[in-house]
């Protein structure tokens, strides 16, 4: 595929003709636009559950899966050149279908509400292709937060790569959301969300969304790329 380098101004003057599809593509830009990152929130897990593995529906041999939509979350981690990244963490956490996240200071005073089926938090560490896959819930918002989301951090070893918010597209509490906003412009916006379509033939009504991570530069790879020689 050929390779050519556009600016964020050019996109957005051009709304985005390429189609969102293309910001993950790679080869249709010298470098991919790095995912945003966001604020890891409040909630993150005071206390990591002894199931940690990416099936946040089924506790350990529980035979009572989670309440809400079911939603199988795919993608892939690449590098800011469009490399896979094997080998990285990928962590998600978010709140259960009756709005209660996995956290004593959510969770204590709803515990009666609290979805005991719901895993609240998993984790999958990437193939060779990069990718990563979960089975978790549709997110669904709360009060406070108008934008139903998943929260997403990348590690590689204990290092923290990027902490972000997955959202859906097209959900209408997105234009009333204050994180949403600060991730950025229009662009930003369209790197931060998925579709989360009908499987097809499922019986159950099922869902699944796809959501491409991409790294930004790290600093080594900044000095890197500056001395390179230009052709």
């Amino acid at each position: 595929m050929h390779i050519f380098s556009i600016s964020r101004r050019s996109l957005l003057r051009g709304g985005l003709a390429l189609g969102a599809a293309s910001l993950w593509t790679p080869g249709v830009f010298a470098d991919l636009l790095a995912t945003p990152q966001l604020t890891e929130g409040p909630f993150y897990p005071d206390r990591l559950p002894l199931d940690q593995d990416n099936d946040l529906l089924v506790i350990s041999d529980s035979i009572t899966p989670a309440v809400g939509t079911i939603t199988q979350l795919t993608g892939r981690v690449l590098t800011a050149n469009g490399l896979p990244m094997k080998d990285a963490t990928v962590e998600i956490w978010q709140c259960d279908a009756n709005e209660v996240y996995l956290h004593t200071s959510d969770s204590v005073p709803k515990d009666r509400q609290r979805d005991r089926n719901f895993q609240g938090f998993g984790k999958f560490t990437t193939s060779s292709t990069g990718e990563y896959r979960f089975r978790t819930i549709k997110p669904v918002p709360y009060p406070g937060r108008p934008a139903a989301h998943i929260h997403v951090k990348v590690k590689q070893g204990e290092r923290e790569l990027l902490t972000t918010q997955l959202m859906i597209r097209g959900h209408e509490g997105n234009q009333r959301d204050g994180i949403f906003h600060s991730a950025g412009d229009l662009i930003d916006h369209e790197l931060i969300m998925a579709d989360f379509n009908p499987i097809k033939d499922s019986k159950i009504g099922e869902l699944s969304a796809n959501f491409d991570i991409v790294l930004g530069r790290t600093p080594d790879e900044e000095t890197l790329q500056r001395r390179r020689p230009s052709r």
